[in-house]
Parts: C-alpha cells; sequence; structure tokens
C-alpha cells in the first residue's frame, strides 16, 4: 500500500474558494510459522484439541489417504487431515451453492448507471466543501462513519480543496483531540416549534482539521447526554442539528459548493436547504448525501414536522417526498435521498444489494425512482492513522519487507493478555457486538478455533446491555483456556495492537456496507476471513479460489452465512498457516500491499462534486 505521506500533493487546476474564516482564529527477516517444540511459558507441548467445555468439536473425519509433500507441521497429524478434509468439503458446498445462486451483480457507478463518466475525470477545480456529520474520529467515534469523515476530509484537503466540517459539542467530545476551541459566532437562534433555541458556535482544530461545534442552550440538552446516541429522542435530537447547522451556514455567510451529510441523522438539511434556505438566498450548495447504512433510518411521527418549521403535512407526507408505509410515519432518510443532488453508499456491491436485493429496508423503490444520482463508492483507510511503521500504539513497528515487528506485537498481545505463548495462530474479532456482525458465527469461531489449533482474541462491545452480558458468560466459561481471551468493551489505542499482534481476522457479518476491520487488518498484515457480502466482497480475494492474480489474493471467503461455511474459510486458513508458511507470508504481504487509501475513493468524490455543483 502506498503510505499517503509518500504520494506528491495533487494540485488544482482552477482558483481556490476560500471560506469565511472564523472570527479572532489565527490562520524480510520475517519468521515464518515454526516448529513446535515446547511452549515457552509452560514448558509442555500444546495439546492439538484444547477442549472447551461449552460447545464440543465435531467428530474428525476418516483420515486422509493424499500424501503430503510436505512436513509434518507443529500441529498433530490427525487434526492436519480433519481440517484440510473440512476444508475441501466446506468449500465443496459453497462452489455449488454459488453455481446454483450466482452472485449479486455490483451497483458499480462506472458500469451500472449513466453517471459512469463521474468516476474517471481528473483535474477538478478546487471546492469549498463543508461536512455536515454526527462523528467525526477520534473527537465523536462511535462506528466505520467517524473514520470516513476524518480520512475523507484529509484526503479533499491534500487535493487543495477547503473543507470544514460541523458536529454537536457533545459534552462526551475527546477534548485532549481538538486545538484552539473558542466561541466564534455567540447568538446562533434556531427555529425549533413555535420559537427559537439559542446556540453557541464554537471553533476548533481536530488534527488541524476546521471544526464547528454547535452547542445549543436549551432545557432538552440535546448533546449533554453523556454519549452520542441511544436515547428516545435521537431523532429530534439530530433533526434539530440539522436544522442548526443550515441555519449556521446561512448566518455566517458560508456559500460552500457542497454540503456532504452522513446517515439518517443529517438527512434533513437536504430537505431544510430546499424546502426553506433556497428561499432566503442560500442557492449555491448542493447536496452529496452518503448511507452508511440502510437499517438504520431514522423513522419518527408526523410532530417532527412541527418541531422543525417544515410544516405542511400534506405535502412531506406524500410518498415521493418523506412519506413511509405506516400512518403519521416520516422517513428521514427516504427524505435525503429524495432532496439530495447525489446519493452515495460505501460500497459498489453494497450499492447494488441495497437497490436490487431487498437490503435497503424497505427503500429498493426509492433507489430505483432515483438511480440517475446513486452509486457506490469504496470507502479507503487513513493511511497516517492505520500505518505499522509508525504506529505510536505499538511496541514494535514493521513493513510488508520485514515482518519481524509483527511477531513481537503477537507477543505482546500474548503477554498483555495473559494467552500462553505457543506456536499458534491468534485469530481475532474487533468491532462492534451487533446481529449485524453475525454474533452467532463470532461464538462458533471462537469455539472452532481453539479447539482446532488456534488462539481467539476477542475486543468489541454491544449497544445492548444484554448482549454483553452474554459475552462475559462466555468469557467466565472460558476465563482458564490459556488460549482464548475476551475483552469486553473497546479501547482504541487496543485495537491496534490486536490488530498487528494477530495473524488473522474475522468478518462473518450478515451484511457489510463497507467495512474497514478488513481493510485495517491488511495494513496490519493480519489475514481477513469474511463473508463475501457488502464491501467485503469488494476488497477480499479468496486465496484458492478467486478469479484475481495472484498477487491480488489477499484473505479467505465464505458465502453461507452459517457454521458450516465460516467453518470451510477457518479451516484453509488454519491449514495454510501451519502446512504451507511461505504461502501464508505471501497473503501477508499481498495485503499489506494492497491500496486501499482514500487515494481513489477521494477522486470519486470529487468527480461527483464537480457533476453536482453545476446542476
Amino acid at each position: 500500500m502506498t503510505d499517503r505521506s509518500s504520494r506528491s500533493r495533487i494540485q488544482p487546476t482552477g482558483p481556490r474558494k476560500q471560506p469565511a474564516q472564523p472570527p479572532d482564529i489565527k490562520k524480510d527477516s520475517a519468521r515464518s510459522p515454526k516448529k513446535v517444540t515446547r511452549s515457552r511459558r509452560t514448558g509442555k507441548k500444546p495439546p492439538a484439541s484444547p477442549s472447551i467445555p461449552a460447545e464440543k468439536s465435531p467428530p474428525a473425519p476418516a483420515e486422509s489417504e493424499t500424501s503430503k509433500s510436505t512436513p509434518v507441521s507443529p500441529i498433530e497429524l490427525s487434526l492436519l487431515d480433519e481440517l484440510e478434509m473440512a476444508a475441501e468439503a466446506g468449500f465443496a458446498q459453497e462452489e455449488a451453492a454459488r453455481r446454483k445462486e450466482p452472485e449479486p451483480v455490483p451497483a458499480d457507478p462506472t458500469e451500472r448507471t449513466s453517471h459512469a463518466n463521474l468516476f474517471l475525470r481528473p483535474g477538478i477545480p478546487s471546492m469549498f466543501v463543508v461536512m455536515v456529520t454526527p462523528e467525526l474520529a477520534p473527537v465523536a467515534k462511535i462506528g466505520g462513519l467517524a473514520d470516513v469523515v476524518y480520512g475523507l476530509t484529509r484526503e479533499l484537503e491534500i487535493r487543495g480543496n477547503a473543507v470544514e466540517i460541523i458536529l454537536p459539542k457533545y459534552d462526551s467530545l475527546r477534548w485532549d483531540h481538538i486545538r484552539d476551541l473558542q466561541p466564534v459566532f455567540h447568538d446562533l437562534w434556531v427555529p425549533w416549534y413555535d420559537g427559537a433555541v439559542h446556540c453557541t458556535v464554537y471553533f476548533g482544530f481536530v488534527h488541524d482539521r476546521m471544526c464547528f461545534f454547535i452547542e445549543p442552550h436549551s432545557e432538552d440538552r440535546f448533546f449533554e447526554r453523556g454519549k452520542v446516541y441511544g436515547d428516545r429522542d435521537d431523532v429530534y435530537r439530530f433533526a434539530f442539528f440539522s436544522r442548526a447547522a443550515t441555519e449556521f451556514l446561512l448566518r455566517s455567510g458560508k456559500h460552500p459548493d457542497i454540503i456532504h451529510c452522513h446517515d439518517w441523522q443529517t438527512a434533513l438539511v437536504p430537505v431544510f436547504l430546499f424546502e426553506i434556505y433556497q428561499k432566503l438566498g442560500m442557492t449555491h450548495p448542493r447536496v452529496c448525501y452518503t448511507i452508511h447504512n440502510f437499517k438504520h433510518q431514522g423513522l419518527c411521527g408526523g410532530n417532527l414536522l412541527r418541531a422543525t418549521g417544515l410544516h405542511r403535512p400534506e405535502h412531506f407526507f406524500d410518498q415521493t417526498r418523506l412519506g413511509w408505509n405506516a400512518p403519521d410515519c416520516l422517513n428521514p432518510m427516504k427524505g435525503g435521498i429524495v432532496y439530495s443532488n447525489f446519493i452515495t453508499t460505501v460500497s459498489p456491491t453494497y450499492a447494488g444489494e441495497a437497490r436490487d436485493k431487498g437490503n435497503a429496508f424497505g427503500l429498493e423503490p426509492v433507489l430505483h425512482t432515483h438511480g440517475i444520482k446513486y452509486g457506490g463508492v469504496l470507502n479507503g483507510v487513513d493511511c497516517e492513522v492505520w500505518n505499522p511503521a509508525t504506529d505510536p500504539h505499538l511496541p514494535a513497528h514493521y513493513t510488508a519487507d520485514n515482518l519481524d515487528g509483527k511477531y513481537r506485537n503477537k507477543n505482546a498481545l500474548r503477554e498483555r493478555f495473559l494467552m500462553a505463548d505457543n506456536e499458534r495462530p491468534i485469530i481475532s474479532y474487533v468491532g462492534r457486538l451487533d446481529s449485524q456482525k453475525g454474533l452467532d458465527l463470532v461464538r462458533h469461531a471462537l469455539f472452532y478455533c481453539v479447539n482446532h489449533g488456534a488462539q481467539f482474541v476477542l475486543l468489541g462491545t454491544a449497544p445492548e446491555e444484554s448482549v454483553n452480558d452474554h459475552f462475559r458468560r462466555i468469557k467466565g466459561e472460558i476465563n482458564e483456556n490459556p488460549d482464548s481471551h475476551l475483552e469486553i468493551g473497546f479501547q482504541e489505542e487496543l485495537a491496534h495492537l490486536v490488530y498487528a499482534g494477530s495473524d488473522m481476522i474475522i468478518v462473518p457479518s450478515r451484511f457489510e456496507p463497507c467495512g474497514l476491520t478488513q481493510l485495517i487488518g491488511m495494513r496490519y498484515g493480519t489475514i481477513p476471513i469474511v463473508r463475501s457480502v457488502g464491501g467485503l466482497a469488494d476488497t477480499v480475494f479468496d486465496k484458492d479460489y478467486s478469479d484475481r492474480p495472484l498477487h491480488e489474493r489477499n484473505g479467505y471467503v465464505f458465502h453461507h452465512d452459517d457454521n458450516a461455511g465460516i467453518e470451510s474459510a477457518l479451516a484453509r486458513a488454519i491449514a495454510c498457516y501451519y502446512m504451507y508458511p511461505e504461502h501464508f507470508r505471501r497473503l501477508i504481504v499481498n495485503a499489506m500491499k494492497a491500496d486501499y487509501s482514500w487515494n481513489i475513493p477521494g477522486q470519486h468524490y470529487l468527480n461527483i462534486y464537480d457533476h453536482i455543483r453545476s446542476k
């Protein structure tokens, strides 16, 4: 992967529009897996199949008669046979299913829509872009949305564009990442119900990004909840933020070329712009709206219209606008689709799955209606934040040409979690414990890995406490096993060590708009094991069965969301680690050298911006 610091800056080809300045602000010696001798910690040879009481491993199949040309590696021969036969049987089932059910056709904007040429034009004049977002890493991060805004804004600035970000001023912000925070707009009055709410707007730099934070002075305490999401009035909180952000652009005299909104939380911005603010003189901005997950749409009742000043219920309840499939029900995400100048989602395959395969949770007809302005742009990874050669959170640095540091990080991860120091591969799961992520498959993978020659690490937390409790119970059951560790909670710094210290990482999602986990894993030479959906299908190419060239194959893929499906991929991955270490090392190098930076997606977004700003 090309390090962004080494890529030459792209100069704008036209005059750069300057946004209004805030007042009073200054401007290989790599080790292959070795033969097992004895555990350095226990002095004993590790067992071939350590058992965990909560779930039994399947009975071993008959021993394969196929002769092997490679020496017997650290794992017992019978277990190797089991892994190899399970891999062959599992993938045969997968292959039969794939022949019977053709893969979804990706909604690649370069092929599927009439706006194909948007993704092919370089040399675009610079623009003034305002991001209106509920999240920004690292100051307000819940999921991948925060990373996307952080990485995309940096890419746009590198390419010579002026970018500003508008956020709520949560009381839970990471203040240590904000520099020179100060009030710059003291009297912003935002219409709300039959009156107005007084707000103060603050300005500060988040890792050199220009950010405005809106603080409402209201008895509702919209953003003084100690958290970003999770309250019953979330729809109203973010409807207010959307109205406040649009009002701030008007009152401060800002005239961006593009307003880029994200997810249901800011979906009403284009509605306000078209229905209210264009009549007040904001005729210049055009709106790009990115949907990160169709599952959450912000459904609410008609009282939202009175709160936000939209009124005219007969107008907005119309099925061609915000009206939804239930009495007195509005869909803000639908409004974002209808009123925006362009809609993107975060991978080409997910765009097709949403529109054509029923993954838009009821919005499929709307996407077809507005298909001329809809497409998928694959997310990137910020290569400064996620860089094993410079990562300050790692005890050892490494590159694709020298992997010694990766194995030192592996040792550090074992020490951190008090795991056995042996020659087994570490397979990890990092991320939200959400039903979307295939939690039953995560649980099954835990037991399968530990019972089939691997160690397992989980780092994550759930929005529902019942899910956290479920995994805490599993943690209690396996607490004495030296080959597993579950960390229920999430620490950004610890995630870096898990990525770097693991050999493989699983992403068994039911659906996955893009997924950053597999992209970050590949940056750190950690081989992804994924289900072929959404962005996972666009970024991970199977070592054994992909039609990609060998140097582009970077992981293991399965198709069925069941235990047999994930076992088929795990078995092949574990067997390759032990039996063909050079092949496994080649996968590591392929993964680390793939370019999933913001370089290409950044150009795609600039092409979209350039297209819609003249509309």
